[in-house]
């Protein structure tokens, strides 16, 4: 697999101040509980579409008796998505340094990342990167595992996922039980996407006001969008979680290609409610896109101009 041009690597990051915060946790200058509530402060919630809060999610699982594991959900399987794969072909190490912090404050045991296969680049480039942070001594408290997902894009949910994990057909499994308290081989577990771990180093380095101020209530930070289809400059772009639709195709996006009109737009992916052209005026955040009728999901924004065939 050819390996993406650069990619900030271990003694780079480490160089920038990476995995400062992960080390004051191990040292025992940074207490657990502390983390804890920064993220109930921050109201982080998950970027793999759900929106769960985050901190919420770890308080529930470090409460369950152990073995505690993890599932990180690299699978990105929802057409249109490929913000993960480009963080992680930039900067790897803020999704491994998220990793370890999780699992040094929930005590996990074991953490399984769940990768794309079609990733193939990215799987080569994370083992090789974990290894480094291994033999640094930074990974001593948790087994971490690297798995190739098998290109189910049901895998995307995390009981499906933790069944294919588990050697199993990749099916959802009823809940309740909720994983938090009964998932990847009985055990809680705790499933979070790359893009949320990428967070975390920067929450908990700079406090919650800082990511807080990057958005509105109850939807803090930036997040990235996976812009596609009909419009002049495609691509990945991080945005506040208070810009609009409209801001995101016409300002970031360079509007619709050709200069034609929008018809409509998939604002997260495939099982998103469409919006059509009249309704892109909304803030792009989980909230207001839920009050609009449809949702974030992924952050897969796909534009269609006013020649397409809806019907088709």
């Amino acid at each position: 697999a050819k390996m993406p041009a650069g990619v900030r690597r271990f003694d780079e990051y480490c160089a920038d101040g990476g995995y400062r915060t992960l080390r004051a946790l191990l040292d025992g200058d940074l207490g657990t509980e502390q983390v804890l509530q920064t993220l109930d402060d921050v109201a982080l919630r998950g970027l793999g579409g759900a929106g769960f809060p985050t901190g919420r999610k770890w308080r529930i699982v470090s409460e369950q008796p152990g073995p505690r594991l993890m599932a990180v959900n690299g699978d990105e399987g929802e057409p249109g998505t490929f913000k993960d794969r480009l963080y992680l072909s930039q900067d790897p190490h803020r999704m491994i340094e998220g990793i370890l912090i999780a699992a040094k404050v929930v005590e996990i045991g074991t953490c399984y990342i769940y990768m794309r296969d079609e990733y193939p680049e990215i799987i080569a480039l994370l083992r090789g990167e974990l290894d480094k942070v291994r033999a640094a001594g930074l990974a001593a408290h948790v087994e971490i595992q690297l798995r190739r997902g098998a290109g189910a894009y049901i895998c995307g949910e995390e009981t499906a996922l933790i069944e294919s994990l588990e050697g199993k057909k990749g099916q959802p499994r009823l809940k309740p039980p909720f994983p938090a308290g009964a998932g990847l081989y009985g055990c809680p577990t705790t499933v979070n996407n790359v893009e949320t771990l990428t967070c975390l180093p920067f929450i908990v380095n700079e406090g919650a006001e800082a990511f807080k101020d990057f958005g509105p209530e109850n939807n803090a930070g930036t997040h990235l969008v996976s812009l596609s289809g009909h419009v002049e400059k495609p691509g990945v772009y991080e945005v506040r979680m208070d810009v609009s639709l409209k801001q995101i195709i016409y300002d970031l996006g360079g509007g619709i290609r050709g200069g034609k009109a929008l018809k409509g737009v998939i604002p997260g992916g495939a099982s998103s409610p469409v919006l059509t052209a009249k309704e892109i005026d909304v803030e792009y955040s989980f909230d207001a896109l839920g009050k609009a009728g449809t949702m974030m999901g992924s952050a897969a924004v796909m534009v269609f101009d006013e020649d397409t065939d809806v019907v088709k």
